[in-house]
């Protein structure tokens, strides 16, 4: 696995970058013996703090994010880390009671877009249409709800669109500020109706 471990206003030495790519194949590869890459950060956080994040692709499609902080970059990066193993576990669990298989439809291609916020003066300039500053190419994968809301914590991201393998229409799960998930479902309101 290639693993890339880089630093932000922190000098990353020798040491460390062993440390963390030794520690980092070890636990990836006690579930996932052929992960594609990882990236590691080490930041600084306030006068005294490291802030590590931590991101594999452990198959194809997959990104498994973590973070930690701490006072040493050495226990910043072993936080992150105890965080991916348990998401790694986990997710590799899921997968042997799934029997490995996908049970829905193709992957849906879709564009992903990086908006610019907006701004009084962008307004005019753009017509009232945003600035797209980044497009990439992703998909939309057909999964059951709990897939998705899995998939969801393993990236770390606040919501995840998917084609639900039951009834093929697009759904969104999303983490409500409560902390609780909130899951849209059309299909849902047209049984109601």
């Amino acid at each position: 696995m290639d693993v890339a471990i880089t630093g932000k206003q922190v000098d990353v030495g020798a040491a460390l970058r062993e440390h963390a790519a030794e520690h980092l194949n070890t636990a990836v590869e006690k579930y996932f013996d052929r992960a594609i890459d990882a990236a590691v950060t080490i930041s600084r956080e306030g006068s005294s703090g490291f802030h590590v994040d931590i991101s594999v692709h452990p198959i194809s499609g997959m990104l498994v994010k973590g973070g930690g902080s701490a006072h040493e970059p050495y226990a910043a990066f072993d936080t992150a880390l105890a965080r991916i193993a348990k998401q790694l576990r986990r997710y590799k669990r899921r997968l042997k009671e799934d029997h490995g298989g996908r049970r829905g439809e193709e992957d849906l291609p879709a564009l992903q877009y990086v908006l610019q916020p907006e701004a009084d003066d962008i307004e005019v300039e753009t017509h009232g249409q945003p600035t797209v500053i980044a497009e990439m190419p992703t998909s939309i994968t057909s999964m059951t709800v709990s897939d998705a809301v899995m998939r969801m914590d393993l990236e770390d991201a606040p919501v995840v669109m998917f084609r639900h393998d039951k009834t093929g229409i697009l759904n969104v799960i999303y983490r409500r500020v409560d902390g609780n998930i909130g899951w849209i479902d059309p299909s849902s309101a047209e049984q109601s109706s």
